[in-house]
């Protein structure tokens, strides 16, 4: 079993950064490919970035490529989303995901464990 907390949401104007962190409990870390996926109010969970377990490989997005960075300390159990660049349609709840399995992916149904969420809200 792995339970996540999301940390690091909150207000931010147009055009301004934040980082989002994911904290990971429970044994193995390292061998779960991780995800953030967001769902901006009246929309559908969309996925956002993905690691793979060893860092090898990560997945954007394209509406979030060259402005969100994810990253992971298998050390410290924690992922990382840093978000530059942000607009008011980056507006969403954020989720944290682990996925029992080595390599990243882009869909709800392939992650096994979720987090609760952390806001992120974008001003114009």
């Amino acid at each position: 079993q792995v339970r996540l907390v999301e940390s690091g949401g909150g207000l931010v104007q147009a055009g301004g950064s934040l980082r989002l962190s994911c904290a990971a409990s429970g044994p193995t870390f390292s061998n779960y490919a991780m995800g953030w996926f967001r769902q901006a109010p009246g929309k559908e969970r969309e996925f956002v970035a993905a690691i793979s377990w060893t860092s090898g490989t990560t997945n954007y997005a394209d509406s979030v490529k060259g402005r969100f960075t994810i990253s992971r300390d298998n050390a410290k159990n924690m992922v990382y989303l840093q978000m530059n660049s942000l607009k008011p349609e980056d507006t969403a709840v954020y989720y944290c995901a682990a996925r029992n399995y080595y390599s990243d992916a882009t869909t709800e149904l392939e992650y096994d464990y979720w987090g609760q969420g952390t806001q992120v809200t974008v001003s114009s």
